[in-house]
Formats: structure tokens, C-alpha cells, sequence
């Protein structure tokens, strides 16, 4: 009999399976790496302010150290590789640690959250009054201030007023962090501009009114009237009296040309008879500029007036009785009456 001999795997086929048993296991532990850094890295929420300058490197390395990516690289080389790395914005980004790497880099890529600052102008503020509010909101008071006095801003102020008082509407804006004193106050009047409709104009003239006159009226209405329903009332009382050269009488006009608050009048100490060119007992017509910014209730009760009582008569006098109704009248002597009455 003839025995077989079992011949063994040639050793370069060894070799051959081992290096390739490793080149197996190093693809393996690659891919595995490479999905574990894809993964979310566990950290916090955290919003990404990205700055004028800022680089995807820079980005990257911030973002690794507040585990919102496991690796700085990694996100570098996956939005090179969907051609996202040159989209980043100035702006903020909303991200967290829960994201995972492409969910991020997706964010990154998409638009940047413009960071912007709420400012409220309410109805009825004098000039004086909004360098405090901006102050609040985090800006340049001192520069607000200067910019509301500088009458060259406006066309209708310019060279008729020492300031823009009337011509800045009032409303809640959206300022960038870092805007500009010069800026912000553009913005308000470039606002107010846009009451001064081709209609509402064309209506103001009708009543014989300039629209700094249609400003001046609205910003007495604005500051005698309790709530918006009264506006058009009082607005119909004035521009009566204007009509009939009767002296508008307005207490606010009064305390806005003596540079005071209105509760701080005092009849007593002569201040309804001190003359300035807002005293509207002590001189006829219009005062001679706004006394504060009005709103749009206020400038449209002016073009929208109620200028007649129930009776059909005109509407010349009226007052705020103690139990917050408005009393209107004709006469002097119903007025008079109204007020033995109810004040």
C-alpha cells in the first residue's frame, strides 16, 4: 500500500490570510471609529454665535469643546465633503449635543439666526423720554439722544423744530445688538414716513392741514385722549375750534412748552398764564411743534374726526369728568355746566 502524505498550507498563504484577516479587522475598527464620530457627543444645548472673521476651523474646534461634535476634524471633513464648508453666516446657531454629526453640519450649512434686540416705544412719548428706553434695551443713549435732536433727519422737522418730537412712530422695533445711534433713529422715522400715504396726506389737506400740522394735532389728541374711542372726539373738538379761531386750550400743550410733566402744572403758580409758543390759552392756532410722538390711532382720528354732537350741532368744548366719561358740548355754558357737575 502507498501512504498518503498530507501536504500543509504553504506558508505565503498564511501570511496572505493573516495580513488580510487584519486589513479586515482594521477596516472594521476605521468604520466603527468613523460611526462612532458621527455620532451625538452628549453635550448641552449651546448657541453658536459665529462673529465677522470666524473660520469652520475655529467653529469646529468650539464646537468639540462643548461636545456638541466628538471631533473637530470630522465635522470640517464631512461638510468639505458635501460642499457646505464655505456656507457658514454670521449669525447665531441653535445646536446640542443630542444632534448628531451630519444633523449638525446640516444646521451649520442652513441660515443663521439673526440676533436682534426688542425695543418698545409706547404711544405718546416725548423726546426726551426715549434716550432711557434704548438705554434699557442695552444702547448708546447718549448717541440715541443726539441723533433725536438732530432735526436734519427729517424733512419735516428741518429747520422748523430743534428736534424730530413728533415725527418718530411709536412701536415695537427689532435692532441688531451693535446698531447704530444714527440707524436706530432712521428706522423709527423712516416709519412714521409710511402714515404719510398720498391718501392720508390728500385727507389732511382737505381739513386745511400741512401733515407737520396733521403731526401737531395728532400729538394733542394723543396726549388729552383717555383711550383710542375718545380720539376722534377730541380731534373734532380741536379742529372745530381751529375752524372758528377759538384758542385750542389744551392743559398739555401748556405743560410741554414749561418743559414739565402734566401733573406737574400748577394753576396756581401762573402757569396757565406764562407765555411760550406752545401755551395754546394764550396764543390762537396750532402750538408750535409736536409735544410727543403719536400713534396711529391718534393720526388717524385727526383725518377721521367726529366733529358733530347727536344733536347735529358742532362739537367745541369738552372734558374728563372724575367718573372717566368724556363730556362733549356746544356751548360755553353747557360746558361750564358739565363741569359744576361732574368735576
Amino acid at each position: 500500500m502507498t501512504r498518503m502524505h498530507k501536504r500543509g498550507m504553504p506558508l505565503w498563504a498564511k501570511l496572505l490570510l493573516a495580513l488580510l484577516a487584519l486589513l479586515i479587522l482594521a477596516a472594521l475598527a476605521a468604520f466603527m471609529y468613523a460611526r462612532s464620530l458621527m455620532a451625538p457627543a452628549g453635550g448641552g444645548p449651546y448657541t453658536l454665535e459665529v462673529k465677522p472673521g470666524d473660520t469652520l476651523s475655529a467653529v469646529s474646534r468650539t464646537l468639540q469643546e462643548r461636545k456638541i461634535v466628538k471631533n473637530a476634524d470630522a465635522l470640517r471633513l464631512l461638510m468639505r465633503q458635501n460642499g457646505t464648508a464655505g456656507r457658514l453666516k454670521e449669525g447665531l446657531y441653535d445646536l446640542n449635543g443630542q444632534m448628531d454629526l451630519s444633523q449638525v453640519a446640516e444646521k451649520l450649512a442652513g441660515p443663521a439666526r439673526i440676533p436682534v434686540v426688542n425695543v418698545t416705544i409706547p404711544e405718546g412719548r416725548r423726546i426726551k423720554d426715549l434716550p432711557a428706553i434704548f438705554a434699557r434695551a442695552g444702547f448708546d443713549a447718549a448717541g440715541v439722544r443726539a441723533a433725536l435732536n438732530d432735526p436734519s433727519l427729517s424733512p419735516y422737522t428741518k429747520g422748523k423744530q430743534p428736534d424730530l418730537e413728533g415725527f418718530v412712530f411709536p412701536d415695537t422695533y427689532q435692532f441688531r445688538p451693535k446698531e447704530t445711534p444714527r440707524k436706530i433713529v432712521q428706522t423709527l422715522l423712516d416709519r412714521m414716513n409710511t402714515e404719510f400715504t398720498p391718501e392720508n396726506v390728500a385727507r389732511a389737506k382737505a381739513l386745511g392741514l400741512g401733515v407737520r400740522d396733521w403731526v401737531i394735532l395728532g400729538s394733542m389728541v394723543q396726549a388729552e385722549a383717555a383711550n383710542d374711542s375718545e380720539m376722534p372726539v377730541i380731534a373734532g373738538v380741536f379742529l372745530n375750534r381751529l375752524r372758528d379761531g377759538i384758542a385750542l386750550g389744551s392743559d398739555p400743550t401748556v405743560a410741554y412748552g414749561l418743559g414739565k410733566d402734566l401733573p406737574e402744572l400748577d394753576r396756581s403758580a401762573g402757569d396757565f398764564t406764562k407765555d411760550t409758543p406752545y401755551n395754546t390759552y394764550t396764543r390762537g392756532g396750532l402750538p408750535a411743534g409736536p409735544i410727543n410722538n403719536p400713534g396711529q390711532a391718534a393720526l388717524n382720528s385727526v383725518l377721521n374726526p367726529e366733529r358733530k354732537l347727536a344733536d347735529g350741532r358742532d362739537a367745541v368744548y369738552f372734558l374728563h369728568a372724575d367718573n372717566g366719561k368724556i363730556y362733549v358740548n356746544h356751548t360755553y355754558a353747557e360746558h361750564l355746566r358739565d363741569n359744576a357737575r361732574y368735576r
